[in-house]
Parts: C-alpha cells; sequence; structure tokens
C-alpha cells in the first residue's frame, strides 16, 4: 500500500521509503485464460506471476540524487511508477513526502490531441498549481523547451525529441520536491542533455530530490549520490554510487565475455580471414552529417583483437575500428578518420589517416576503401562513447570534408581493473626519492 505522508514521521523523515514492497503482475497464457479466471466462482488459478521487484527496502533522503541501474526488464520504471503513484505495490508500505513531477515513459501525460500549451495547462494543473502560478510559469516552460511554433501544435505531431523537451520543460517548473527521471533524456539531442544535465545539478543545489534511471553510467557518476543496482527485481547493490557502478560494470563485462565464448568459433574451424576485410555498411545511427557530397561514409564498426565484433569497449585492450568509404567523383588525396566524442558530447579524441602518416592513394568514383585503425585503448573512465567517421579531400592542413557523421556509433566503456581518477589514467612510473628520516639533520643537510 502507499501510506500517508505521517504514517512513517520521524525526526528526519525521508522523502521517500519503501518497506519490504513487492510488485507482480498476473500472466495468462491467453485472453480467454484471464476470463475464465474472472468468471469462475471458485477462482482457479489460471496466470502465473512475475515479480518486477521482490522485497525492496530502502529510503532517500531530501535533496539527495538517486540514481538506479541495472538491464533491461530489471524493475527500474517499475520502481518510478510506485513513487510516481501511477502504481500500487501488491505487498509492503510505500511512503512518499512532497510534489513529484515524473519524466517517465515518453509522451505520459500528454494529450496527444492538445497542443503542447494546452498540455502545459494540463500537467501543471494536475501537480496542483493554480491557473494564476502557471501563467507565470508558462514563459519559462516555454523558453526551455525550445520548440518554437510547435507549442501550439498538437503533441501528436511532435517527434520524440521535441516531446521530451516540452515535458522536461514542465517537470522542472512546477517546484516538484522529488524529480523522477526515467531514460527519458536518452532521446534528446547532445545539446539539449547537457542543459538538462545542467539543470538537474541547479535542482540539487536547491535542494530538490533527484531520482534518476539511466544506462548511460557515465551520466549517474557524474550526478549520484548513492545508487540502487536492481536485478531481477531485488536488490543487488546499492550505496555509494563509486562502488555500486564499478560492481555493475565489472558484472556487464563478465556476462558480455561469456557471450563471446559462446560465440567463438569451434575448435577447429577458421576464424574469418581479415587479409580482406568486407566492406562495412552499417551507420548505427546519424545525429547529423553533411559535406560536400564527393564521397560518403558507408558504414563504421568496431572489433576486437580477434577480430569479432565488439560490442563493449575494454580499458587497456586492442580494438580495430573499421571504416568503409565510396567515391562519388575523383579524390586526389582522400582522408579518412574518426572524432571519439565522450558521454557530454566533447571531442575527447580524435585521428586519421594523414595524421598518422598513411597517405592513400588517390580514388576514382566508384572506388570503394576500407580503413583499419587499430587502436590500445587506455585506462577510460566508464561511459560512453562515441565515433564519427569522416572522409575528407585535401592535405591534413587543407581539405574539404566529403562525408562527416556525428555519433555513428556509440559503445560502452567497461571498468577498469584499477580506479580511474578523472577521466583517463596516465601510464606512470613510480620511484622513491627521499631522504630517510633516521639520519641526522645535519647528515641530510652535509
Amino acid at each position: 500500500m502507499v501510506a500517508p505522508a505521517s504514517r512513517f514521521d520521524s525526526v528526519a523523515s525521508p522523502v521517500v521509503e519503501f518497506r519490504s514492497v513487492s510488485k507482480s503482475y498476473p500472466i495468462y497464457n491467453s485472453p480467454a485464460d484471464r476470463l475464465k479466471e474472472l468468471l469462475t466462482l471458485n477462482r482457479i488459478r489460471r496466470h502465473t506471476d512475475f515479480w518486477a521487484l521482490r522485497d525492496i527496502s530502502l529510503t532517500i533522503q531530501r535533496g539527495e540524487t538517486f540514481c538506479v541501474i541495472g538491464e533491461n526488464g530489471s524493475g527500474k520504471s517499475t520502481l518510478l511508477q510506485i513513487i510516481a503513484r501511477i502504481l500500487h505495490p501488491s505487498s509492503g508500505d510505500v511512503c512518499v513526502r512532497g510534489r513529484v513531477a515524473a519524466l517517465l515513459e515518453l509522451g505520459s501525460g500528454f494529450n496527444p490531441e492538445f497542443s503542447g500549451r494546452d498540455n502545459v495547462y494540463l500537467n501543471a494543473a494536475i501537480l496542483g498549481l493554480s491557473s494564476s502560478e502557471i501563467d507565470r510559469r508558462y514563459p519559462e516552460i516555454e523558453a526551455f523547451a525550445e520548440i518554437g511554433d510547435f507549442i501550439h501544435q498538437p503533441v501528436k505531431t511532435y517527434s520524440s525529441g521535441m516531446a521530451v523537451r516540452l515535458a522536461f520543460a514542465v517537470a522542472i517548473n512546477v517546484d516538484p520536491d522529488i524529480l523522477l527521471v526515467d531514460e527519458a533524456l536518452a532521446v534528446g539531442d547532445i545539446y539539449f542533455r547537457q542543459r538538462c544535465m545542467r539543470k538537474v545539478h541547479e535542482l540539487r543545489a536547491r535542494g530538490v530530490t533527484v531520482i534518476f534511471v539511466s544506462h548511460a553510467i557515465g551520466d549517474v557518476k557524474a550526478i549520484g549520490d548513492r545508487t540502487l543496482w536492481l536485478d531481477k527485481g531485488s536488490i543487488r547493490e546499492f550505496g555509494a554510487t563509486d562502488g555500486v557502478v564499478a560492481k555493475y560494470l565489472a558484472a556487464m563485462v563478465e556476462k558480455d565475455s561469456a557471450y563471446l565464448e559462446l560465440k567463438k568459433p569451434e575448435p577447429g574451424k577458421k576464424a574469418p580471414s581479415q587479409t580482406a576485410p568486407e566492406i562495412v555498411r552499417t551507420i548505427p545511427n546519424i545525429d547529423h552529417r553533411y559535406g560536400d557530397g564527393r564521397a560518403e561514409v558507408l558504414g563504421i564498426n568496431v572489433y576486437d583483437a580477434f577480430g569479432q565484433q565488439a560490442y563493449l569497449l575494454h580499458p587497456g585492450s586492442r580494438v580495430v575500428v573499421r571504416i568503409s568509404v565510396l567515391a562519388h567523383e575523383d579524390l586526389a588525396l582522400p582522408i579518412v578518420g574518426f572524432m571519439l566524442r565522450n558521454h557530454l558530447g566533447l571531442d575527447f579524441a580524435g585521428t586519421n589517416t594523414s595524421r598518422e602518416g598513411h597517405d592513400l592513394p588517390p580514388m576514382t568514383a566508384g572506388d570503394i576503401f576500407t580503413v583499419d585503425f587499430h587502436i590500445d585503448l587506455p585506462e577510460l573512465y566508464p561511459s560512453t562513447f562515441s565515433f564519427s567517421p569522416a572522409i575528407a579531400n585535401g592535405t591534413l592542413h587543407h581539405y574539404k570534408n566529403c562525408d562527416w557523421i556525428d555519433n555513428a556509433l556509440t559503445m560502452q566503456m567497461g571498468h577498469s581493473d584499477g580506479t580511474v581518477y578523472g577521466f583517463l589514467h596516465l601510464p606512470c612510473r613510480v620511484e622513491l626519492n627521499a631522504c630517510l628520516a633516521s639520519k641526522a639533520p645535519e647528515q641530510v643537510l652535509g
């Protein structure tokens, strides 16, 4: 049950308190079974229970940024929906104190037939604001959303990014005591995500409790005071963010390694030959693309040292970044390269064929080149990194871009064996160079 605020009152009451909370969903083999169970007088059980949450006990303090991590299906969204009072627990007690603003499933709480402006007033009214309060805050909401004249159009005409912009603008401008964010920011562009993260820091400084669910481990480490790791509906780890994240990433690396073991060729079978690599024609994502069109990037992929496709980057390992390009016109001095960006959208590192002293031969229209960049990864902090491939024509100091794709491939950096302070660990050799304290002062000076 969801208890009234006075139920768990104490001298220093947390804003959210769970006591042995579990949530189950009935799973039926067919719709007919649901109807039969409903109509049968002796209530013959025709379903099985799926436990999304099992025996969750926790407290979240006022002003804390509390993060929740875990694989898909681990119960993260169910936890937030119980805090938002959208769902009720199957057992246990929940106490939530204060106004809750929730940014959960994309577009949740919006009527698609209403305009953005109408939805702003509707959502704010549901959260308890008067008409005069909404009138006063509306200009700030409209300015933060930055969707222009679309604010007057039906929400059903919005892109996913526009919908989340408006939803976040409403959530942060209704003076919430608790802000719930569930992966919705993942659909926003880098510029908007950076603004949102700055706003989260502002809310923290004002004493707002932020409960943040994300697969972006870099964001979790940047803002989380404490972190909960859910695994199949149960608490796996709970405590200081750095410690919980380190254990989570270690478990994911171990799981990925086990998966790659299954993908290895059977004994006696030859691994695919790497002497004539196939043309890469996969571009998982295009945030922005520009160039003069004289050539194009056909695809980009990352492979491990064994020539297998990499799904996770391991600090200290060797990878191959493979880029295939196609010339539409003759290029006298083609250059192929990429930029590596971190989770904040900052250009972290980059290189190209010319920078590495490997000048490519001229390309004629119709030529396809596949270029491999063999990279020894440094010890980087666990986060997401994106690759932006490109082809240009010219010299290193004077060239024209033919094709550039922003954030074409994004990959997670695994956990290092040691602690990474800051963004990366510098290769270092330590020597002891000191005077012994046992010597007399005059010996040391003389």
